[in-house]
């Protein structure tokens, strides 16, 4: 009985739904322009619900800000993408582990090196089949460096894309000692190529001028209080010493044998120097426990006439030194070894290095949105928008090339918030881009830092210094990237740990070690040097520091076995 009514009532409403229908038609052929306002209006209304997406994203390396500045309005207009960003409040490197406690991961997250702790958690998923179904643009971009963006000989999978240009030119150094341009000119522009050249130039100027400003003139300052001890106290011994950037470890790129760069005699000898220059006055005493504010400070005062560190963490300084006509304070990178016999890698080629960048959480309800958002930001559009910014706002097309415009280009080089306020260049880093020697398709560079440009950006001061050098360029100091090679095992500070592994337990162990260490026998009297060095050394090899040599030596062979490099 009930099947027999339910089929008459859906017969009866079949027969409502029809006539219904005919007087709608009726309608519209009787009254036309109410219909057309009508669907005029539900068509806007439509069209204003269609609100872009929210994708949560955290950045290791990220600070606070909103996504809504120029650029960051075209990239969602041409995407449908909307960022809500994320980043360590304070620095703090806790921010992976307690999302892997929680279980609460944001769509996309670039974790720097704590990669692997999301990889052994199930906190991000696997990109191979997405980039072969649909990355087109990431697949144009990597082409045979797509290798490069894999984890590990046991898991060849890939995780994550960007951090790094695929096609890097070697324009440009960091991480180097650098000095004063004022210094350079006032002793008449000696060449300095060993520690002792340059301890020597340091400390006859300062003889010359011990305060600048009403300030005491500081020779030589550091900044070892929090990780950027690492970039200016470690990593220099390493350069010092002829040794590539491979962050704690140097490598022999033929064998692949690896060793904890600490324990070579080389690294000893960097560090009595410099406990030598804590001991004559010439290092400021509070390199290892002053803030990055006051360092800062300090630097942008003009006060300090050297230092040793990368020229990012520094851009700030540099910005205020210019703004407040002090260009003669801003400084000049030098090829300093501890000897003739050492060689610069200042412009070493590390190939594309892989490791890092940018993946996609397992817990993300938008996969395959976040994954074709990483794929736009690989094209050829998305590559000239974040490095060039918005045609007609931030650069022309003049005789069928872009050319910035000027107020851009000199707010680029003076104004540290410049690239905060306008989304131009701030998205670049971490996610996927071409690199600053690649090109586009009419073959034009697809970064306005061209070495040209950073040529004539060049302030009036270095242009004379460079001048007086017979130099075109800074680089024109170092031996050339030719000559150094391309790395066989990319850089190591960006291999994938595996997250409490005997390696990274011991590496740590080590690394909290030779920081103590080192910062005290720096800090210490030079007559008790070679003893505090012995001792950290005997430390080191009863944490089994050999174990973690041998460790890490398969893991390079491992990756250039990964990479077609061995």
């Amino acid at each position: 009985m009930k099947r027999k009514l339910s089929i008459l009532s859906l017969s009866l409403l079949f027969m409502f739904v029809v006539l219904f229908l005919a007087a709608c038609s009726d309608d519209s052929e009787t009254d036309t322009g109410a219909e057309g306002d009508d669907a005029t209006e539900e068509n806007e209304s439509d069209s204003s619900s269609d609100e872009p997406l929210t994708l949560t994203y955290f950045n290791a390396d990220g600070e606070e800000k909103s996504f809504d500045d120029p650029v960051a309005q075209k990239i969602t207009e041409k995407t449908g993408i909307k960022l809500e960003m994320d980043y360590p409040v304070g620095g703090n490197d806790e921010a992976i582990p307690l999302m892997i406690a929680s279980g609460d991961y944001p769509d996309l997250i670039f974790a720097k090196g704590d990669i692997g702790k999301l990889i052994e958690a199930g906190g991000i998923i696997k990109l191979d089949d997405l980039i072969e179904e649909k990355g087109d643009n990431l697949k144009a971009m990597y082409g045979d460096q797509l290798d490069r963006l894999r984890n590990s000989i046991d898991d060849p999978s890939i995780y994550n894309v960007g951090t790094y240009g695929v096609e890097e030119a070697r324009w440009e150094t960091s991480g180097t000692f650098q000095i004063q341009l004022d210094v350079l000119r006032e002793l008449g522009y000696p060449e300095i190529q060993t520690l002792e050249d340059f301890e020597a130039a340091i400390t006859e100027y300062y003889e010359k001028y011990p305060e600048i400003d009403g300030q005491k003139t500081i020779p030589l300052s550091l900044l070892g209080s929090d990780w950027r001890w690492l970039i200016t106290v470690g990593n220099p011994a390493g350069f010092a010493a002829g040794i590539p950037d491979d962050g704690q470890w140097a490598i022999d790129d033929e064998t692949g044998e690896t060793t904890y760069k600490f324990l070579l005699p080389e690294l000893k000898e960097y560090f009595k120097w410099l406990n030598g220059m804590n001991d004559k006055g010439l290092l400021d005493p509070e390199s290892f426990t002053h803030t990055y504010d006051t360092y800062i400070s300090k630097l942008s005062s003009g006060r300090v006439l050297s230092i040793a560190d990368q020229n990012w963490n520094i851009t700030d300084a540099d910005a205020a030194l210019v703004a407040d006509g002090k260009e003669w304070r801003t400084y000049a990178p030098l090829p300093v070894t501890l000897g003739e016999e050492y060689k610069s890698q200042g412009l070493k080629d590390y190939g594309f290095a892989g490791g890092w960048g940018i993946s996609i959480s397992s817990t993300s309800e938008h996969q395959e949105e976040a994954f074709e958002f990483l794929d736009w930001m690989a094209s050829e559009e998305a590559q000239i928008l974040v490095n060039w910014g918005i045609e007609g706002e931030n650069y022309d097309i003049v005789d069928g090339k872009r050319v910035m415009h000027e107020d851009d280009r000199e707010r680029m080089n003076s104004d540290s918030d410049y690239a905060k306020e306008t989304g131009v260049g701030y998205y670049i880093y971490p996610f996927p881009q071409w690199g600053n020697g690649a090109v586009d398709s009419n073959g034009q560079p697809i970064t306005p830092n061209s070495e040209q440009d950073i040529i004539d950006n060049f302030n009036e001061a270095e242009k004379e210094v460079v001048a007086e050098y017979n130099m075109e360029n800074w680089t024109d100091w170092f031996p050339p990237a030719e000559e150094l090679g391309i790395s066989k095992h990319g850089a190591a500070a960006n291999y994938t740990i595996e997250s409490g592994s005997d390696l990274e337990i011991i590496q740590q162990k080590a690394d909290d070690l030779t920081e103590q260490r080192i910062t005290q026998a720096v800090l210490g009297d030079p007559a008790d040097f070679d003893a505090s060095w012995d001792a950290m050394i005997e430390e080191l090899e009863a944490m089994d520091i050999e174990k973690a040599n041998e460790l890490m030596t398969q893991k390079t062979l491992d990756v250039m076995e990964l990479w077609g490099t061995k």
